[in-house]
């Protein structure tokens, strides 16, 4: 990969990693539901006018609006807003073996022995993880594990449904997600007139950090990333997603970093690599 693209996805990574963090500082002034609904407002509007799509298919649409935006993007806020960021994040990705497992089940994937291990390190982690200190306690820990598992289902979805443009499809998933979060908000939270009168530069700055530089600016870069060279080459780079989140957590939001919080990191990403890194088998020397 040419310097500039490697440093390109680079960017990606800091922005997402940085996402979590910004998250995590948003739901502070502003209520995760609300916040989430603001987010898909913001993207909607700024993506749907310019890229629409055909009646046929909004049905694919709208069931992609419950599973990545309510599943996925509206537990992703609930669950940072009450677990620590870098925890959160090595949580989240555990969709990506939930996505494996789905994938062998419903689509008859073979697993194969690299795959299964980088499984069952990955669910390791997640052991080693619960053993700690750091781990929110069973709700927000199982928000987010549904929340990953969300992303698994929004993944396996895209995968078979009708071929749609990257950016149509954030914008059209957020159009369709906000009266259900807007609903969520209105019966399980409370005060929104009141914290949106009072959010601060820096509730309002998160909002526009997840909406613009996370879900456009960032997945822009990625998809062009995706088409000029091979998905292997370019998805493996996600792997440094928590390990940079779980530093800024640390550096940024005081989040402890004990050994158990490392070692099932560890476990986590190392899981994951295996899954998602193809290793090419070497030809003998002739």
């Amino acid at each position: 990969m040419p310097l500039r693209d490697l440093l390109l996805g680079l960017l990606v990574i800091a922005i997402w990693a940085l996402n979590v963090i910004v998250i995590k500082v948003g739901v502070a002034e502003l209520p995760p539901l609300l916040m989430t609904t603001l987010r898909f407002m913001l993207v909607s509007l700024l993506l749907v006018p310019f890229f629409p799509v055909s009646r046929s298919q909004l049905p694919f649409l709208l069931l992609l609006s419950f599973t990545f935006g309510t599943l996925h993007f509206a537990l992703l806020f609930i669950g940072l807003s009450q677990a620590e960021a870098g925890t959160g994040a090595l949580l989240v990705q555990m969709g990506t073996p939930f996505a494996t497992l789905l994938a062998v089940i419903f689509l008859k994937e073979k697993l194969g022995p690299k795959r299964l291990i980088g499984l069952l390190l990955s669910f390791a982690g997640v052991i080693v993880l619960a053993g700690g200190p750091t781990l929110p306690s069973p709700l927000p820990l199982s928000i987010l594990l549904l929340c990953a598992l969300g992303w698994a289902v929004s993944q396996l979805l895209i995968k078979r449904g009708p071929a749609i443009a990257p950016l149509a499809l954030a914008g059209w998933v957020a159009l369709l997600a906000v009266p259900q979060v807007a609903v969520g908000s209105w019966l399980f939270e409370s005060g929104q007139w009141q914290a949106i009168k009072e959010a601060g530069w820096v509730g309002w700055g998160a909002v526009f950090y997840t909406a613009v530089m996370s879900s456009i600016v960032a997945y822009g870069i990625w998809y062009a990333l995706l088409r000029r060279h091979p998905v292997n080459r370019v998805v493996p780079m996600t792997l440094l997603v928590p390990v940079l989140a779980v530093g800024l957590g640390a550096l940024l939001m005081d989040d402890s970093l004990g050994l158990h919080k490392l070692m099932g990191g560890g476990l986590v990403v190392a899981g994951i690599g295996l899954i998602l890194i193809r290793f090419r088998k070497r030809r003998p020397a002739l």
